[in-house]
């Protein structure tokens, strides 16, 4: 299926508004866990293909689950633990454990195939898994790039608190606070905590699409409530005045428009029909990573 991501607008300044709500739904994925994702996300906001919330879910022991070997090629896919333990593994020789507030950037690019399941102290144990997952979409021009690995442990993910509220800057920036993350295209990823009665002035530049997503408490931006569960695309702008009356949880996202056409067939995301077959041939013949 080929489609055209939606255009936001020309380049404008000032304060952005909500534009469109999108509501969630819960699917299940990989070996069977369960995530609320937006509707329709892969044809309403460049560069972000995709926004998965895993969880939050309470296993008992032996009960996770994860996403067992499987191959992408022609976007970066980023994983955000909240809580719980997962063990990434690829085809490129990476290995690693996502613990709480860690962060794995992936670059597909012209291929990799690779594993994310619960370590074996969640399988023993059990306990509170929650996170997420966005697909960010990359140019025509970087989709055959060579695949790479980071991962971020908590540790080096810079936290800012001022005036009741607290960010982690995953990528990008956020009250004068930079992530040291490498990313391929523009990106703007910021988990937000506020208190009651509190404002969070965020510039974004102008050139990029801005969203939000709540995943806990209300939010209202220039009058527009924003409630758990919801998606809100922003209008263009410079900067997004965020208030939250009784407290929230959030993340903030930005990114370029890439305007490109898009062919998406299960794990492959190109430009043609033409390349994703072949991806799935690669694949089938043992060459795509």
């Amino acid at each position: 299926m080929i489609h055209s991501q939606r255009r936001f607008g020309d380049d404008m300044v000032g304060t952005r508004e909500v534009k469109t709500i999108v509501p969630t739904h819960t699917v299940t994925e990989g070996g069977g866990f369960k995530v609320r994702r937006p509707a329709a996300m892969g044809s309403l906001m460049s560069p972000f293909l995709l926004l998965d919330e895993m969880g939050p879910a309470n296993y008992g022991p032996g009960e996770a689950v994860g996403a067992p070997w499987h191959p992408h090629r022609g976007f970066e896919t980023v994983t955000y633990m909240l809580s719980g333990e997962m063990e990434h593994e690829d085809s490129v020789g990476s290995k690693g454990v996502i613990t709480p507030g860690d962060v794995q950037w992936m670059t597909a690019g012209k291929g990799i195939i690779h594993s994310e399941m619960p370590t074996k102290k969640m399988m023993d144990e059990g306990g509170l898994m929650h996170g997420f997952q966005i697909w960010v979409n990359l140019p025509a021009k970087d989709k055959m790039m060579n695949p790479r690995y980071q991962d971020i442990s908590s540790e080096h993910s810079p936290i800012v608190e001022k005036d009741g509220v607290w960010a982690r800057v995953v990528a990008g920036e956020c009250l004068g606070v930079e992530s040291s993350i490498d990313t391929v295209i523009p990106i703007t990823y910021v988990h937000v905590k506020m208190n009651p009665n509190t404002i969070l002035k965020k510039e974004l530049s102008a050139d990029l699409n801005g969203m939000l997503y709540v995943f806990g408490g209300e939010i209202s931006i220039e009058g527009k409530p924003v409630k758990d569960g919801k998606l809100a695309l922003l209008s263009p702008g410079n900067e997004v005045i965020i208030q939250s009356q009784t407290g929230a949880e959030f993340l903030i996202l930005a990114g370029p428009e890439i305007n490109e056409p898009i062919a998406r067939y299960g794990p492959f995301v190109m430009n043609t029909r033409e390349e994703i077959l072949q991806a799935i041939e690669d694949y089938q013949r043992g060459i795509l990573a």
